[in-house]
């Protein structure tokens, strides 16, 4: 499996997001309208909660919050990018959060879990990805771009 192998144009969102919050509710409900969520407040209630234990803002202007439930049958990713300045996430590095990667799916398949945050931390290590997902005007260019580097 490829990292593109889970995204889809549809669940890209171009934000514009002053808080965390607001940020994450834009792609829930975004994750809600193409029917990946089961339960949008039990979901949005799992992300803030394991927001809680430590934050997802793992540096470099990326945030990987995520949420494994029971009911889901496979992972899904929706990306966020925020357009204008940064979001403060409490990230390891300090830096404002301006790509984000928000994970769901299955509570009982870690191994899998595992590796599509592996996948992801690889493809946004590389800076001149991330320059090109900050340019990006719509998801299948940026769709396209993970195509390019899987």
């Amino acid at each position: 499996m490829e990292i593109s192998d889970y995204l889809d144009e549809e669940l890209v969102c171009f934000l514009d997001a002053s808080t965390q919050r607001e940020a994450l509710s834009a792609l829930i409900d975004k994750l809600d309208t193409q029917e990946k969520l089961r339960d949008q407040e039990a979901f949005f209630h799992a992300i803030l909660e394991r927001e809680k234990i430590i934050s997802t803002g793992i540096g470099i202007g990326v945030a990987i919050p995520h949420a494994k439930l029971t009911g889901y049958t496979d992972f899904f990713i929706a990306i966020g990018i925020q357009k204008k300045g940064g979001i403060d996430w409490q990230s390891i590095d300090g830096l404002p959060v301006k790509l984000i990667f928000l994970i769901g799916g299955p509570d009982n398949r870690q191994t899998e879990y595992l590796n599509i945050l592996s996948m992801i931390t690889t493809a946004i290590k590389d800076e001149q990805r991330r320059k090109r997902l900050m340019n990006a005007q719509t998801g299948k260019e940026v769709i396209a771009i993970f195509k390019t580097g899987d």
